[in-house]
């Protein structure tokens, strides 16, 4: 029994490591963040931590669609085999790694600017993940903390919303829930929140 637990347990250890991960990193001083790294699974479950230290790490969960996008995108980029630097003479625009891990198959591409407009295109959906994770914990903070900030925080996700970069959609829908059924916000808020919920389960992605 203890030798089919062993077996099973080792298995299961084996299939997680095979699970595919795009991980993306930047470290760019005096922007804000001036570092974040993010480990993205092929079931959509997203690592983000603004530093290095893994007691830091927060666990969201990245919506369908986006999650296709991203891979389909690491695929194009041949899981970043080749350099994407176009070394041309631009800003510092922070320095920025595509990273590819899939069991023993680990490929990774450092760069300030790429001329590949796939690499420019999967650098702005880990930026979405950026901005949204950052608003989910300061949206988090406002409901237990201040509730009159809510407004706030909702119209933020509604900008993200309208110009298809808010993401990790599905942490924010029982938050959006929570505000738009209690009575305790303000109105305005809980109308908000109530029409941004149906607007992100209407696209259902």
């Amino acid at each position: 029994m203890r030798l089919a637990l062993f077996v099973l347990m080792c298995f299961a250890g084996a299939a997680a490591e095979d699970v595919p991960r795009v991980i993306y990193s930047k470290s760019f001083a005096g922007s804000l963040p001036p570092y974040v790294h993010i480990a993205l699974a092929a079931d959509g479950v997203a690592v983000y931590n603004e530093t290095q230290d893994p007691d830091n790490d927060e666990k969201v969960r990245v919506e369908a669609g986006r999650v296709r996008q991203i891979f389909e995108l690491a695929d194009r980029l041949e899981h970043f085999r080749t350099p994407l630097e176009s070394g041309l003479k631009v800003a510092n625009m922070g320095q920025k790694t595509f990273r590819w891990e899939q069991g023993a198959e680990q490929h990774e591409a450092v760069f300030n600017y790429s001329a590949s407009e796939d690499a420019r295109t999967l650098t702005g959906h880990f930026e979405s993940i950026v901005d949204s994770t950052r608003l989910l914990i300061e949206f988090r903070r406002v409901i237990k903390y201040d509730r009159l900030g809510a407004n706030s925080a909702i119209n933020r996700a509604a900008v993200l919303w309208d110009n298809k970069r808010l993401t990790v959609t599905p942490e924010f829908l029982p938050l959006l829930d929570q505000v738009a059924k209690n009575e305790a916000y303000l109105h305005m808020a809980r109308q908000k929140a109530s029409e941004l919920a149906d607007a992100i389960r209407a696209a259902g992605n």
